[in-house]
Order: structure tokens, then sequence, then C-alpha cells
């Protein structure tokens, strides 16, 4: 099997460069625990966030949002007409969206729906290993929102799923391998203060739905998208004592971020 690539600097910085020129509005259709972190890890890449989750309403906007997130964390019944109606209405706009598929295989009404989106093309699916095992047929999930694998045990699984519905996979861990079934990217870095924080997952998955709005070579701007995140965890790290003073010097950290080509 060929060796994943690594995201070159100047790749990362043209991707990141382009996300602040169009400053993307993306529609984040996500769980009730993370909204305000996502607004702002949006909002420090100078990407404009909303959340609109009325059925109407969600439709309405999906069809000029520049990108569109469903993340399936806090499922009920009725965000899942309304995800289903922005689904729709997103594929019929021609805007992208992005699959977060919280907690897929552990439980059945999300595995259920996450399964019955995969038809409608999105341009993007971010999850951990047992997600991605799980929504691949390949195992039964993990432990609520937690990995029970490590991400490289999902890769083989990510790059069938890229393949079959023509979709670029973000499988992340320790390492995040990014895929569209032909060429990966292996994205190393981050932090393990990153798992002590809630909603840095998922406001990734909004991070990857913002990049899929880009224009030029999508692959790159996702593996961009877990690049930026994985770094400014890094970085950030290496300055804080724990993970409450992690979560505003993450902000600032992405907001003043700059990558040398």
């Amino acid at each position: 099997m060929k060796q994943p690539d690594l995201l070159s600097p100047a790749q990362l910085a043209h991707s990141l460069q382009l996300l602040r020129q169009q400053a993307p509005l993306v529609h984040c259709m996500t769980n009730d625990v993370v909204q305000t972190f996502t607004a702002n890890v949006l909002l420090a890449l100078q990407a404009s966030p909303a959340m609109v989750i009325d059925p109407e309403e969600a439709a309405q906007f999906a069809g000029f949002a520049d990108a569109v997130l469903i993340n399936v964390g806090t499922l009920t019944i009725e965000r899942r007409d309304a995800m289903l109606a922005a689904v729709q209405a997103a594929q019929a706009a021609g805007t992208p969206w992005t699959l977060d598929p919280v907690a897929v295989g552990a439980l059945s009404l999300r595995t259920a729906f996450c399964q019955q989106l995969l038809s409608l093309q999105p341009a993007a699916i971010r999850g951990n290993a047992s997600e991605i095992l799980a929504l691949a047929h390949q195992a039964i999930g993990g432990r609520g929102v937690d990995s029970l694998h490590q991400a490289d045990a999902a890769l083989s699984a990510a790059q069938q799923l890229a393949r079959d519905f023509k979709t670029i996979v973000a499988v992340t861990g320790e390492v995040d391998y990014v895929t569209d079934g032909l060429q990966t990217f292996a994205i190393p870095g981050g932090s393990p203060l990153m798992t002590r924080v809630v909603g840095t997952g998922c406001a990734l998955s909004a991070v990857v739905a913002a990049f899929t709005s880009l224009p030029g070579d999508r692959l790159q701007h996702v593996a961009a998208a877990c690049r930026v995140m994985s770094l400014a965890g890094e970085l950030t790290a290496r300055q804080v004592a724990g993970p409450g003073s992690f979560v505003a010097a993450f902000l600032d950290t992405l907001w003043t971020l700059e990558v040398k080509a």
C-alpha cells in the first residue's frame, strides 16, 4: 500500500489564506454541547458560523450558505428531519456538506440516519476511528463519543468509504488520515489536552466543512483543515497549564496562526 503523503507548509499556507480571504458562511447543524465553542473556532479563523435548526429555515439557509455541517451528537427525531431537509436543500443548491457521525455504531437512531445520509453525496466525512469503522460496517462503534480504535486501524475503511461514496474521509486520532480513496494525507500533531476539552473534534468538523467550500483541491483543503487544528493544539499546549486555560489560548492561536510556505 502506498504510504500516506504529508501536507507541505506551502499547501497549508495556501488553504489557510484562501479560507481567510473567502470567509465562508458555515451552516452548523451541530450538537447542543459544542455550539458556542464551534462558533468561536470558526470566527477565530475568520469564517462565519450560523446555527439554524428549524426544518423550514434550515432548508432555506442551506441553499445560500457556503457549507453545511451535519453533526448528530445530540440527535432527536425533530432534528433528524431538519438535518435531512437541510442536506437535501444543500444537494439541490450544490452546497458542500460535511457529516460528523458522532457515536455511530453505538446507538441505533443515528446509525440508521447516517447510513441514509451517505447516499446524499457528502463532500466530506469526519469521524474518529470507531465511527468510521462503524459507518463502513466493519465494527459496532466506540464507547459513545470515545473511540476504541486507533486512527490507522480505520484507514482502509476510510479509503473504501471515500471510493464508494465519492467523498473525502478524515479519520482523526493521534495521527489524522485524510483520503479520497486514492490519495491519503497523514496529519501529525495535536495534543492530548485536546481530548480534555469538550468540542475540539466537533469544531474540527465545522472547520472541515468551511474548508470544503474553497475553490481548488478539496482533498488538500480538508487535510489543511485537520492540520490547522492539530498545529493550533500543539502550539497552545506549550503555553498553558491545563484544559481551562487551553480553550481561550487555543482560540487566540487560531486567530494569530501564520504558516510560512
